[in-house]
C-alpha cells in the first residue's frame, strides 16, 4: 500500500502495524464486511417476497397450490437450516450445469451420473474454469442468497400467515358487506393491516437473518469469518507479517460488528413498529394511546 511498507522486516511499532492492517488481505477482509451487508440488503426483502408468496399460496382456493405451500413452509422450519444451506446451492449448481449440458453439449452420449460422480462437459460448468476469480466469488454468493431467501423465506411466510389470521374478522366482513371483491378485500384491507402483526415476527427474523451470515463460510464465500480466521492465525517467519496467534482479538471485532448491527436494528424496528401500531386496536396501539 505504501512504499514504506515494502520492506517488512525493517519495520517496527507503529509503522509495521499501518503496513500490516493495509496488505492486500486485509483490505479483502474489510471489503467481505460489505459482502456481508450486501447479502442483509439482497436477502431481507427476497425472503419477504417468498414468504409473501408462500403465505398467499396457503390461502389459495386451489388445493395443490396450497399443499405446496405448506409443504414447503413445513419442510424449511423442520429441518435444520445448514441443511438447506449446504443442500439448495449444491442442487442449484448441477440443475444450471444439467440445462447447459443438455443445451451446449447434445452430442455427448456419456451419462452425467458415473456412479456417484456427476460429470458434465467442460462448457457447461459454472463458472468456466477460465473464468476470473471474481465471476466465481459472484457465482458462490449468488446461490448463497438464493439459498437464504428460501430458508427464510419459509419462516416470513410462517409469519405472514399469522399476521393475516390476526386481522380482525369485522373488517374483511364490513369490506365484503360494502361489495368488495375477494382480491379487493385482500389487497385493501388485509395486507395493509396485517403489517403491524407481523413487525414483531418479521424483526426477530430480521435479527436471526444477521446472526446467520457467518453460514457463508460453509458456501465457499471469503466472508468476515473466513478472513478472521486467515488472518488472526499464527504467521511464522515464513510469511512477510509474523505474528502469534491474533484470532481473539479478530473475532472481538466481529463481536462488536454484529452487536453494533442488532443494536441499530433494534432502535430501528421499534420506530417502524411504533409507527405503524399508532392508531391501531393493538396492545402496542393501546400503549401509544396511554403515552399521549
Amino acid at each position: 500500500m505504501f512504499n514504506i511498507c515494502a520492506n517488512p522486516s525493517s519495520l517496527e511499532g507503529t509503522i509495521w502495524l499501518i503496513c500490516y492492517l493495509t496488505t492486500a488481505k486485509h483490505f479483502a477482509f474489510y471489503f467481505s464486511f460489505i459482502v456481508v451487508l450486501m447479502l442483509l440488503i439482497l436477502a431481507a426483502p427476497l425472503s419477504l417476497l417468498f414468504g409473501f408468496a408462500a403465505s398467499t399460496a396457503v390461502r389459495s382456493s386451489v388445493w395443490f397450490v396450497r399443499i405446496c405451500a405448506k409443504a414447503y413452509i413445513n419442510m424449511v422450519r423442520g429441518i435444520p437450516d445448514v441443511v438447506f444451506f449446504l443442500f439448495v446451492p449444491l442442487a442449484l449448481d448441477q440443475l444450471f450445469e444439467l440445462i447447459r449440458h443438455k443445451t451446449l453439449c447434445s452430442d455427448v452420449v456419456e451419462p452425467i451420473w458415473r456412479g456417484t460422480d456427476f460429470m458434465v462437459c467442460s462448457a457447461a460448468k459454472l463458472p468456466l474454469s477460465t473464468a476470473d476469480l471474481w465471476v466465481h466469488q459472484l457465482y458462490s454468493f449468488i446461490l448463497a442468497l438464493i439459498a437464504f431467501a428460501i430458508v427464510f423465506g419459509a419462516f416470513a411466510g410462517n409469519v405472514l400467515t399469522g399476521a393475516m389470521k390476526a386481522v380482525p374478522k369485522d373488517q374483511t366482513d364490513t369490506a365484503a358487506a360494502y361489495g368488495f371483491t375477494q382480491k379487493q378485500i385482500f389487497w385493501r384491507i388485509l395486507v395493509p393491516q396485517m403489517w403491524v402483526y407481523a413487525i414483531p415476527g418479521l424483526s426477530n427474523l430480521w435479527m436471526i437473518l444477521i446472526k446467520a451470515t457467518p453460514l457463508l463460510f460453509l458456501l465457499g464465500v471469503e466472508d468476515i469469518v473466513y478472513w478472521a480466521r486467515e488472518l488472526g492465525g499464527s504467521k511464522t517467519s515464513l510469511y512477510a507479517y509474523p505474528h502469534p496467534d491474533w484470532r481473539v482479538y479478530y473475532f472481538a471485532g466481529l463481536l462488536i460488528f454484529y452487536l453494533s448491527m442488532t443494536w441499530v436494528s433494534e432502535k430501528i424496528l421499534i420506530r417502524l413498529q411504533n409507527n405503524l401500531s399508532h392508531g391501531q386496536a393493538t396492545m402496542a396501539g393501546k400503549e401509544l394511546q396511554g403515552d399521549i
